[in-house]
């Protein structure tokens, strides 16, 4: 869907990666500009597979590797040419690096008057912490979200899955997208400043309106463990499966199932200990094993799933009917795990490729889009700018 379109980003770590594979998924031509030395820090980290980083092997297929020197004045320059014959712009300095390094968009938009530029940060280019360092789990908790996520003594519980930067790369290919159909409408192009934790702020809607009226904000309790036909039960192994019977229909047809029309009427009454029927309830799932809980699950209407460990998920049944995950033959690193990013069938289709090598495309992406010869090319190289 998005053949023709040019992605120049500069952006490193996990948010903007995450946001342009999204694009590359859909077809667009993305050019990832890193350091000659090193590279993007995600190569040197979340493990590694043949001396590259599980992190950027994770969120770099379909995508082009330059290596530019923006340390130097000659490489910003480089910088400079080659962001102005993109379509997108991606950047996640921190606010006024990229327009010190001369790739900002003040710039570049004197070149490409329909340039989308995307600057993706942690709390946007202005406001009282815009110049702080930050991370995943700081705009977690700045957002909110963070005091949604706790143990059963009101403690937080810090979360092995970077939400905010996800959400935060899904959000920004989404005002991609954006501003690309406003583009085709009238032709004219867009900056946007791109704040993650500000999509978190935004996701926290309901729970502030709830805070607002009832004085406590954790969300709607009939679908936060409340209630005993929505939630989470152990089984007799030791597992969890999920409930989720909200409508009357789901929850008729699981009391039926287990023979307990009784508890038909008990439909909303509260998932606590003195709530007799939970208590029989807990005492049901702990009687059956996991396995059986799943096979009931299928069998019976009622919204039933087991709670999946990630190695199960790769595996499962509905995953692999819609070919979710799969392996990516690579010349580097053998079979490579890929999953589908949701957007289109151009992440595991035939043409995907896999995660460039540091400055692989150097060279070709130079001569190409800027006519660089080859003398101009060994020059740039033995100067460190390339």
């Amino acid at each position: 869907m998005l053949k023709g379109l040019r992605v120049v980003d500069f952006s490193r770590y996990l948010p903007g990666p995450f946001a342009s594979l999204r694009l590359a998924d859909l077809g667009a031509e993305v050019i990832k500009v890193e350091p000659p030395v090193n590279g993007d820090p995600a190569r040197q980290m979340g493990g590694e597979l043949g001396g590259v980083g599980l992190l950027f092997l994770a969120n770099n297929r379909n995508k082009k590797s330059v290596t530019i020197n923006l340390k130097e004045k000659a490489g910003q320059a480089l910088a400079f040419q080659l962001a102005s014959k993109a379509d997108v712009v991606i950047e996640s300095f921190r606010p006024g690096v990229a327009a010190a390094l001369g790739i900002g968009y003040q710039a570049l938009k004197e070149v490409r008057t329909d340039l989308i530029y995307c600057s993706l940060t942690g709390f946007g280019q202005t406001g009282p912490i815009s110049d702080l360092g930050s991370h995943d789990i700081n705009y977690m908790a700045l957002s909110g979200l963070l005091s949604q996520i706790k143990d059963q003594q009101g403690r937080p519980v810090q979360p092995c899955f970077q939400f905010a930067d996800m959400m935060g790369g899904l959000g920004a290919s989404e005002a991609i997208l954006a501003a690309l159909v406003q583009r085709s409408l009238s032709h004219k192009g867009a900056y946007l400043d791109y704040a993650i934790t500000d999509t978190l702020v935004g996701m926290m809607t309901l729970h502030s309106i709830i805070q607002k009226v009832s004085g406590t904000g954790y969300g709607i309790p009939d679908i936060t463990g409340g209630i005993i036909a929505y939630n989470l039960y152990e089984t007799k192994d030791g597992r969890y499966v999920s409930l989720g019977a909200l409508e009357k229909k789901f929850w008729i047809n699981f009391c039926r199932a287990v023979n307990k029309e009784e508890w038909i009427k008990e439909h909303f009454s509260p998932a606590e200990t003195g709530n007799a029927t939970y208590v029989e309830l807990v005492k049901l799932f702990k009687s059956r094993p996991y396995a059986e809980w799943t096979k009931f699950g299928l069998e019976i209407d009622c919204c039933i799933t087991p709670i999946l460990e990630t190695e199960e998920m790769m595996n499962n049944a509905y995953v692999a009917s819609k070919e979710l995950v799969w392996e990516k033959n690579t010349e580097s690193w053998g079979d490579l795990l890929q999953v589908d990013t949701s957007v289109g069938d151009g992440g595991r289709c035939e043409t995907a490729t896999a995660p460039p090598k540091l400055g692989q495309h150097t060279r070709e992406v130079l001569q190409t889009l800027l006519g660089a010869t080859s003398d101009q090319l060994e020059d740039w190289s033995r100067q460190g700018l390339i």
